[in-house]
């Protein structure tokens, strides 16, 4: 019984370790500004629509996560409309942008985790409203 109990344990260990490093950004927020100002990348918000209407990083892309993993309604055009782009992704904690980042990778794309709303907002990045949710 008790290496049941420990091998419960260790696989909650990992699993929060996994998502720590998920979470962490891939890149600074200055050259990931840099990036976005030269045209060489695209910053995408990988939050759900519901919670857009908080505010947004200006001139991310709405591309939400469940997207990505299901139908690509949205996705598949975007990915079109931007070859060779490098991807920023954001979400609210940095959790979904790090396996968002991680699933374009596999696909041979260059996205990184971007981190958090909240990281773009203290490093001075304007966040607004989007378009149609005011």
């Amino acid at each position: 019984m008790n290496l049941i109990y420990l091998l419960v344990a260790g696989l909650a260990v990992f699993f929060v370790i996994r998502m720590l490093v998920l979470a962490r950004p891939g890149i600074d927020l200055v050259a990931a500004q840099a990036a976005l100002k030269s045209g060489t990348a695209v910053l995408v918000d990988v939050r759900e629509a519901g919670e857009w209407a908080g505010g947004v990083a200006k001139q991310a892309a709405l591309m939400p996560l469940s997207d990505l993993r299901g139908s690509r309604t949205q996705w598949r055009a975007f990915l079109e409309k931007n070859p060779g782009k490098k991807f920023l992704l954001y979400c609210q904690s940095g959790s979904r942008s790090g396996m968002a980042a991680a699933q374009l990778r596999k696909e041979g794309l260059d996205a990184v985790n971007a981190g958090s709303l909240s990281d773009w907002d203290r490093a001075g990045w304007p966040i607004c409203k989007p378009k149609g949710l005011r």
